[in-house]
């Protein structure tokens, strides 16, 4: 495939709002999950989770240090958004300066954002509103997840061409693979890809959590040791509030650029289970697996890290495992930790969360820990620890795997 390297990234998450700030954490093994504290009503038998507190975008635009007349165009285009419009505008308004791109780039710059159903939190919030007699006309757009398109354009000046694309907790991989082929097919030089905040009501967080994929209240267990990835006392995923947001672009354009990348997505892969449901199949994950290897040209064998989707669910992380094992057995075993410990479960934004972690482990040359592991599900893989380790990552492995059998997965190399 064509050379596609990350010109350019911006994060914001429960855990930082920058990419220095998440290497700090990331190295710390820092949880930035707490308790619900009145966010949600007991109905939503929910018992932790990663928040944004207090997240508005002249607040993000302070603490970036611009000034209000730097950041007008931002403030504009998001006035009359939800919450995932706004979080995706900023990390992606971010991403473009970084990148250095002109307003000539932007003008064929593609545009891709990652999820469905964003802003349910807002969804249900309108709905009570209209019972009581009351809604927006604005409502007619900030409904859709095509605002998204509309707000981050606006913000960015980006006009090539623009997709939603959902895919579950996959969505951000399918989007980042979305946008691998535009480039390799020279549809565009430069594509945006934006992963906003995923906002659930009171009702998506009471049926995760009905469904056994969502952690509980549990009498024994501090809220921010109720993530667990690959801990044989695992008793469901956390909510992560973040948004994040890459620059992809044609290596060769890059280069003549003088970029320095970021790191490079060397191969992807997709597969399906071929049914409905939550519940995992480790056929489909290993042949995403090995379709990205494959299209990357490498060997199980060449994979120092993986970065596991493993969300802490009891179902999940067991089919994740048998599916690592089964693709690295009887050869070299690569770390293996999932981010989601730390940041929570960023829902269809979580493969992009990921990949920026990834990237930031790989330039500043360690693993974290996953600070709640203290009963391996399993000695067949090299599980990371509590504490991060030091560790030189040439060739990496990030999983999404998503309900209704979507599986995704990416191959990325040092920059």
């Amino acid at each position: 495939m064509t050379d596609v390297v990350i010109s350019a990234a911006a994060v914001l998450n429960a855990l930082a709002g920058g990419l220095a700030g998440f290497a700090d954490g990331l190295r710390a093994g820092r949880t930035a999950v707490t308790g619900v504290d009145g966010r949600l009503p007991a109905s939503a038998r929910t018992a932790a989770g990663a928040w944004l507190e207090d997240f508005s975008v002249r607040g993000w635009m302070d603490r970036q240090g611009w000034q209000p007349e730097a950041g007008g165009g931002l403030i504009r285009a998001t006035r009359r958004s939800a919450m995932p419009a706004q979080t995706a505008a900023c990390v992606a308004v971010r991403a473009v300066l970084d990148a250095g791109l002109t307003p000539g780039d932007l003008d064929g710059t593609a545009l891709i954002v990652a999820g469905g159903n964003l802003a349910m939190g807002y969804q249900a919030q309108a709905l009570e509103a209209f019972a009581a007699g009351s809604l927006r006309p604005s409502h007619a757009l900030t409904c859709l997840d095509s605002d998204v398109i509309g707000v981050v354009s606006e913000a960015t000046g980006i006009r090539g061409e623009a997709s939603v694309i959902g895919a579950a907790s996959a969505s951000a991989a399918v989007a980042l693979i979305a946008a691998a082929r535009l480039l390799s097919a020279g549809a565009a030089d430069h594509c945006v890809v934006v992963a906003p905040l995923a906002e659930l009501s009171a009702a998506e967080f009471r049926a995760l959590h009905d469904s056994g994929a969502m952690a509980g209240p549990h009498a024994a267990t501090a809220p921010h040791q109720l993530c667990r990835p690959f801990d044989q006392d695992r008793r469901g995923f956390v909510y992560g509030q973040g948004a994040a947001a890459v620059v992809l672009e044609n290596g060769r354009r890059a280069l003549a650029r003088g970029v320095r990348p970021l790191g490079r997505i060397l191969g992807h892969g997709q597969r399906l289970d071929g049914r409905r449901g939550t519940e995992p199949d480790p056929h489909g994950q290993v042949a995403a697996m090995r379709a990205a290897l494959a299209a990357a040209d490498v060997t199980p064998a060449d994979v120092d890290y993986v970065n596991a989707h493993a969300t802490g669910s009891v179902a999940g992380d067991a089919a994740e495992a048998r599916s690592l094992h089964e693709l690295f057995q009887g050869g070299r075993t690569p770390l293996v930790n999932s981010t989601k410990a730390l940041i929570g479960h960023c829902m269809s934004g979580a493969g992009l969360q990921e990949l920026i972690a990834v990237i930031v482990q790989m330039e500043h040359g360690f693993v974290h820990g996953n600070p709640n592991l203290r009963q391996p599900l399993t000695p067949a893989l090299a599980l990371v620890g509590p504490a991060a380790v030091p560790a030189q990552i040439g060739l990496a492995m990030t999983n999404s795997f998503g309900f209704s059998g979507i599986n995704a997965s990416l191959i990325v190399a040092r920059g």
